[in-house]
């Protein structure tokens, strides 16, 4: 690992400090000034000619300031003849805007990826993209990591005999029959329909859930607004309890204090993608590591290994 060069951007430093003890590297210093006309400056402190240069930022609020950091750091990196450029990008908030789905707008989640290619990547490292088609917005390599392994690790600690996977709608039943799989546990799915970024409907649960511990698995949670539903809907339906996984918490306004008073919720796990602050957890709250995953995607990487081989048994 003598020729690789690993940086982090504001925006979740914690998690690339823990990638980089890992890989048993050291995280290399950036600094982020602000001139007096507002505008950002990024210097990497470290040498970069030639080496295998990896730059660890989330898309994470404020999303504007860390992405112009991004690019800034890929300009910078490239300016410095680096021999490549991979993004670690653990959440992409931009994937979801992946389809033309309403007149005159823009598909945010391409142009965002034409931008970071611009700028000078050579290669992504993402981790549960919203959209499976958001992985051929880059014209780039994009390696797509996910966290099933790690929640599952968390469950299988727990009795499972009563218990069923749900995904919250049609769009994430694949990767939740796959978490199911992990679990060996059945699965079923609510079908949603979405009227607003913050209304949505769930008219129906398909799968046998009454009487069951349900594990709600969903790729990230904002607003909470579809697993409110979701829960609503499973009361009906006279589940015994509910835990609440997903890979990024982004908990958005008071989303997590609301899923932590709903009656039934035992636990809310979510991974460390997304940086979480310590006053707006609560005591329900159960935040995985996902750097151990990252650090052995990297170190493929860097040695031309495979990284699809970490997720065969998924």
């Amino acid at each position: 690992m003598r020729e690789i060069a690993v940086f982090s951007g504001s925006a979740h430093p914690e998690l690339a400090a823990e990638v980089c003890a890992h890989l048993g590297v050291p995280l290399l210093p950036a600094r982020v000034d602000r001139f007096a006309n507002d505008c950002l400056q990024v210097q990497l402190q470290a040498n970069c000619r030639e080496r295998d240069v990896y730059l660890i930022q989330p898309l994470v609020r404020p999303v504007q300031e860390h992405l112009v950091e991004l690019l800034l750091m890929l300009d910078a990196a490239r300016g410095a003849s680096a021999g490549r450029i991979t993004v670690v990008m653990p959440h992409y908030s931009y994937a979801r805007s992946d389809k033309k789905d309403a007149p005159r707008i823009s598909i945010g989640g391409r142009l965002i990826a034409d931008l970071m290619v611009t700028a000078g990547a050579s290669r992504v490292l993402a981790m549960t993209l919203h959209s499976p088609q958001v992985h051929g917005f880059f014209s780039v390599p994009v390696d797509h990591l996910h966290a099933l392994r790690e929640l599952a690790a968390h469950f299988r600690g727990q009795d499972l005999s009563n218990a069923v996977v749900v995904s919250p709608d049609l769009g994430n039943a694949k990767e939740a029959a796959a978490f199911a799989r992990l679990l060996g546990i059945p699965v079923a799915a609510g079908a949603k329909q979405r009227f607003a970024d913050d209304r949505v409907t769930i008219t129906s649960v398909i799968g046998d859930v009454t009487g069951k511990d349900v594990i709600v698995l969903d790729d990230e949670i904002a607003k909470g607004s579809t697993v409110l539903e979701l829960m609503r809907r499973l009361r009906e339906m006279d589940v015994t309890s509910v835990r609440i996984a997903c890979t990024h918490g982004l908990f958005s306004g008071d989303a997590l204090k609301r899923l932590s008073a709903e009656p039934g919720v035992r636990e809310i796990v979510c991974t460390n993608t997304v940086p979480i602050p310590a006053d707006e957890r609560t005591g329900k709250l159960r935040v995985l590591t996902i750097a151990p995953a990252l650090a052995e995607a990297v170190r493929r990487i860097h040695n031309g290994e495979s990284v699809s081989a970490l997720f065969d048994q998924a």
